[in-house]
C-alpha cells in the first residue's frame, strides 16, 4: 500500500514538473533563476538552459522534493507566476494532502530569507501592542 501510493506521488510530481516545464519559456527561466540567486552561484546558473536542469539542480541541492514544493512555490510568488504557483498548491493539496494552514509554519522554516518573518506573521500578545496616547487637544 505505501510503495503504490509512493508510486503514485512520484508518477504525480513527474507530471507536475513536466506541466510546469511546459509553461516556463526562457525569458521565464531566466527570472526565475534570478530569483534564487542566492541559492545558485553564477556559473551553475550561467549553465542551466532549461526548467527540467533548474529543477534537477533544485532536487540536487534539496530545494525541491515530491513532498518539499515550498521553495518554488516561493520562487513563483515573487517571480509573480501565480499559474505556476496555482499548479503547485493544487498538487500539494491534492496529491500530499497538505493545506495553506498546515503549510504555514513548515513554509516559514524551510525558506531562509522568510526565517525573517515569522515573527511577523504570529499575532502580537497583548504586553507586546504598542499602546499611543490620544494626539493633543488644539487650544
Amino acid at each position: 500500500m505505501l510503495i503504490q501510493m509512493s508510486c503514485n506521488i512520484m508518477s504525480e510530481y513527474s507530471s507536475l514538473l513536466s506541466d510546469l516545464a511546459e509553461n516556463i519559456t526562457n525569458e521565464d527561466l531566466e527570472q526565475l533563476k534570478s530569483a534564487c540567486k542566492e541559492d545558485i552561484p553564477e556559473e551553475q546558473s550561467n549553465s542551466i538552459t532549461s526548467s527540467k536542469e533548474w529543477f534537477n539542480y533544485l532536487e540536487k541541492n534539496d530545494k525541491l522534493a515530491p513532498d518539499n514544493l515550498s521553495y518554488i512555490e516561493h520562487i513563483f510568488e515573487i517571480s509573480r507566476r501565480p499559474d505556476l504557483l496555482t499548479r503547485v498548491i493544487e498538487y500539494r493539496t491534492t496529491v500530499l494532502k497538505i493545506s495553506e494552514d498546515d503549510e504555514i509554519d513548515t513554509k516559514l522554516t524551510r525558506i531562509p530569507s522568510a526565517k525573517k518573518y515569522k515573527d511577523i506573521i504570529r499575532q502580537p500578545s497583548e504586553d507586546e501592542i504598542i499602546k499611543l496616547a490620544p494626539p493633543p487637544k488644539k487650544v
